[in-house]
């Protein structure tokens, strides 16, 4: 396998505090032996710092370190950790000009469960936004897993998604059924724009016979509503079209 980077880009700008974060607190949790096998996987990466290098030691995190849950931070399983931290420190040790092209090669040559890891870490991977081309890449899929980790809870989509690229990403996680209130920066973008936006996403679903993703309501500003939309919307309640828990979204004496 050649995965050798040669086309030049500036630097990512790294969080490479959250990345020692994360090394300690995987450190933390393991054992004699796969405390043995973790300091031979970083002696290894830092001695043949390549995309090959990862890629195998990658393969063998899942086997040697498990998917055990790690209590303090949520969502992460030992593997994953170990995921990220060596792919940050491959990162690391890239220099400046070939770390863009490397993320994107690794992004595209990694199974699903590599592409989740480092769509979760993408935002202190790069926190200038320069991958955001990958980031909507990955948004295409129809994964749901791997949707889910650029969708939900990054705020690399808070920080870099603007305008019609937020507003597809919203669509797309309310089409596959998963918490649109998990976007980050969502709140912040509530407007009346997104409210139409979302009230002909609801139309189409339910002229289709299709139910309504039950958090679409966290997506619309209720009070930016015009008294002919809380009129359609409370019309759909009592039709039982919607569910009566969108009148408790109701601004008080509408």
């Amino acid at each position: 396998m050649n995965m050798d980077v040669t086309a030049s880009s500036p630097a990512l700008a790294m969080r490479h505090e959250a990345f020692a974060q994360r090394r300690q607190l995987l450190e933390q949790q393991l054992h004699s032996d796969t405390r043995h096998w973790w300091r031979q996987a970083l002696e290894q990466l830092a001695s043949q710092p390549s995309a090959n290098t990862l890629v195998l030691l990658s393969a063998q995190c899942p086997r040697r370190l498990g998917d055990t849950p790690v209590p303090q931070a949520p969502g992460w399983n030992l593997a994953q950790l170990a995921r990220a931290v060596l792919l940050g420190q491959l990162l690391e040790q890239q220099g400046a000009a070939g770390q863009l092209p490397l993320l994107r090669q690794l992004f595209l040559w990694g199974d699903d469960q590599e592409k989740c890891v480092l769509l979760k870490v993408l935002d202190d991977l790069d926190n200038q936004g320069r991958s955001l081309e990958l980031a909507l890449q990955a948004g295409r899929t129809n994964n749901r897993e791997v949707f889910a980790a650029i969708a939900l809870d990054n705020p690399f989509v808070a920080r870099h998604y603007q305008g019609r690229a937020f507003h597809q990403l919203l669509l797309k996680t309310l089409g596959m059924g998963l918490d649109c209130g998990r976007i980050a920066g969502l709140e912040q973008r509530r407007s009346v724009d997104l409210n139409q936006l979302a009230l002909e996403h609801m139309e189409e679903q339910l002229a289709a016979g299709r139910s309504v993703n039950d958090s679409l309501p966290r997506a619309i500003a209720f009070e930016l509503l015009s008294p002919a939309q809380l009129q359609r919307l409370r019309g759909f309640c009592q039709q039982q079209r919607l569910p009566a828990h969108w009148l408790g979204h109701f601004p008080p004496g509408t």
